[in-house]
Formats: C-alpha cells, sequence, structure tokens
C-alpha cells in the first residue's frame, strides 16, 4: 500500500473515530439501536473495502448491522467489554474471497477493538443510571412504607379502644335483649361486623409491627406443615394441587410462632385465591448458610408492572371489591422486616407469581 493510500485509511478511520463519539454522546438510552446502527455504518465506510464489508454489533440492549449473516468467509471479532466482562462483540465480515491482498488491515482490528471499548463505557454508564433509578425507586417506595407504618399505627391504636367499648357493651346487651328475637339479632350483627373490624385492627397492627412478638427458636418445617394441614379444606374446596418442597427434617430460626404461621396462611391463601382449578401451588423451603428461604409459587395469570410495585402496599389489592382488604401481604411483609428478612415477588418464567421469602437464622 502506497503512503498515500496509507494516509486515506487513516483519515477513514479518524473519521469513524469521530462520528462515533458524536453518536455515542448523543446516544438516547431508552433507544439504542438506531446509535448502534449509525455506528455500524460509519464503521463499513472505515475500512480498506467498504463495498465488501458488513459489520454487526451484537450486545444485550441492542443489535444492529449493515448487511450479510455476520461471519463469511473472512471476519475479525472485537468483544464489547461491560465492567470487565465480555457482553457483546463486534464482527466485521469481507463476503467475497476474491481480493488479491490482505483482507483486513491491523489498524482495522485496533479501530474496531477502539470502537468496542466506547460502546462499552457506554452501556457501562447506562447500566450505572439504571441500577441508580432501581435503588431509588426502592428508596422512595421504602419511605412511603415507613410513612404508612406510622399513620397505620396510630389508625390502629385510635381505633382499637371504641372497638372494644363497642364489643363490650355489645355482649353486656345480649343478656337483657333475650326476650326479643329482633333486637337480639341485630345485637349479633353489631358483634359479628365489631370482631370483623378488630381483626382488620390486628392486621393493622401486624403491618405496622406494634404486635408484640415473641421470639424463640422455632423449626419452619413444623409450622409449614400444620398451616398446609389446616389449608387442605380450602385446596379441596378451591379445587387446588399442592405440593411441598423441603430439603430437611429440621430448619431452624429464632421468629415469633405465630407471626410465622401468619406469614405462610397469608401467601397460601393468596396463592389459592389466584391459582385456577386444577392448578398447582408449590411451597418450598430451603436453607442457606445464613437464612432459612421460603418460596411459595402458584399458577394464576401473574403481574402487572404496577402490581409487582405495589404489591406489599397497604389496602393494595388485585381482588375485586369486597373479596379483600389489601391487609394480607402488607402484614406479611411488616412481620418478615420485623424479623430482618427480605420479601420479594416476581412473576414465574411459565405462570403464575413467586413469593420469596429469606429470614435470618
Amino acid at each position: 500500500m502506497s503512503n498515500k493510500s496509507e494516509l486515506q485509511e487513516r483519515i477513514k478511520e479518524l473519521t469513524c473515530l469521530y462520528e462515533v463519539s458524536s453518536f455515542i454522546v448523543n446516544a438516547d438510552s431508552e433507544r439504542l439501536e438506531p446509535t448502534f446502527q449509525a455506528i455500524a455504518f460509519s464503521l463499513k465506510k472505515a475500512f480498506q473495502f467498504p463495498e465488501k464489508t458488513n459489520i454487526a454489533i451484537e450486545s444485550q440492549i441492542a443489535t444492529a448491522k449493515t448487511g450479510g449473516s455476520g461471519f463469511g468467509g473472512s471476519f475479525i471479532v472485537s468483544n464489547i467489554p461491560i465492567f470487565n466482562e465480555p457482553k457483546g462483540k463486534i464482527v466485521a465480515t469481507i463476503d467475497h474471497l476474491d481480493l488479491k491482498t490482505e483482507y483486513f488491515l491491523k489498524e482495522e482490528q485496533l479501530l474496531l477493538d477502539n470502537i468496542a471499548l466506547k460502546i462499552g463505557n457506554l452501556l457501562e454508564r447506562i447500566e450505572i443510571k439504571n441500577s441508580e433509578l432501581s435503588m431509588k425507586r426502592q428508596m422512595e417506595r421504602a419511605d412511603r412504607l415507613a410513612i404508612l407504618g406510622e399513620l397505620t399505627a396510630g389508625i390502629a391504636h385510635e381505633l382499637n379502644t371504641p372497638l372494644a367499648n363497642i364489643l363490650g357493651f355489645a355482649e353486656l346487651l345480649q343478656s337483657k335483649l333475650e326476650s326479643d328475637p329482633q333486637s337480639l339479632n341485630d345485637l349479633n350483627k353489631i358483634i359479628t361486623n365489631a370482631i370483623f373490624s378488630r381483626e382488620v385492627v390486628k392486621k393493622l397492627m401486624f403491618f405496622a409491627c406494634e404486635m408484640p412478638q415473641e421470639m424463640k427458636p422455632v423449626n419452619i418445617v413444623s409450622i409449614i406443615k400444620e398451616s398446609v394441614k389446616l389449608l387442605e379444606p380450602a385446596f379441596r374446596k378451591n379445587e387446588v394441587k399442592y405440593i411441598v418442597k423441603i430439603e430437611d427434617a429440621s430448619l431452624m430460626l429464632r421468629a415469633d410462632t405465630v407471626q410465622m404461621t401468619q406469614i405462610i396462611f397469608n401467601l397460601l391463601m393468596n396463592a389459592i385465591y389466584f391459582t385456577p382449578k386444577n392448578g398447582l401451588v408449590t411451597i418450598e423451603a430451603t436453607q442457606s448458610d445464613k437464612n432459612i428461604i421460603l418460596k411459595i409459587s402458584d399458577e394464576g395469570k401473574g403481574l402487572s408492572e404496577e402490581d409487582l410495585q405495589k404489591v406489599f402496599q397497604p389496602f393494595y389489592t388485585t381482588k375485586p371489591v369486597g373479596e379483600g382488604s389489601g391487609l394480607g401481604l402488607s402484614v406479611v411483609h411488616g412481620i418478615v422486616l420485623s424479623h430482618k428478612g427480605s420479601i420479594t415477588v416476581k412473576n414465574n418464567i411459565k405462570k403464575g407469581a413467586i413469593f420469596e421469602v429469606r429470614l435470618p437464622k
């Protein structure tokens, strides 16, 4: 290659680097395909035989190519590094083998490597930005739940005393109204509704972690088996099957037995409700060095993005009006946090949702 030709090739490479830098600076992180496509065509022009060269850019977020299948008779590759790990690649391909000279110049490999680094830096910045946004959303959600917890605790305490009075005086009146069946029937309705309201208050206090805890060593395997046994009528009534997968006979942790039962009951009742007839609810319990891990999965329709964000908020429910108070999962969330554990929910790959509870031993 003559000096003039070499100079022309270097100019093309420098022009490409300038263009690619501009594309990356102005890249829209939500729509990377146009940016990658522009980079691919800029690279194609920079090669010694642009009319015979095709470029393919592949990453987990976006892809682009100028034509061809990606690999031809001769090609060079450069990995796209993201946090020092190859998470994509750029491939330059010569589709025809009738060239009388070297297919690729060593400078073209260096150019490819340089562009791969620039793309890697762009993807790293996007990943960091997404992680920061995710963390910010989690912190905002935790703040909202903390405020709701404080409000809920106050409401529960304010309601507890008048409800106890209503219930107490109503029960006193029962003996005085034995001769008046209609009034006694109305009074029984008052008592029934007062008891229901008291249970709602109790759930509010569970959510706000205001219920006293009796922390002691418990075997969660026994609690799971007892809970499943008590809920067998509910499984039969809804025609839902279940399977229990427990790797050890004993999974010990320090916890409140009543509250552990509350966690399992609420998660199982939720799974039963959303699983269709002849569907399967799976209960799994395992352990790691530091945690007991409980997973309950159903075969329902799964959760929307909004549901995934709000499912643990009090009074939020995906059930029809009158079929759920929206407190069950928020109660579970409050209990898990009070035990210094964590609870997450995600959609199953096949169908339904998976709730995972991690509790320290």
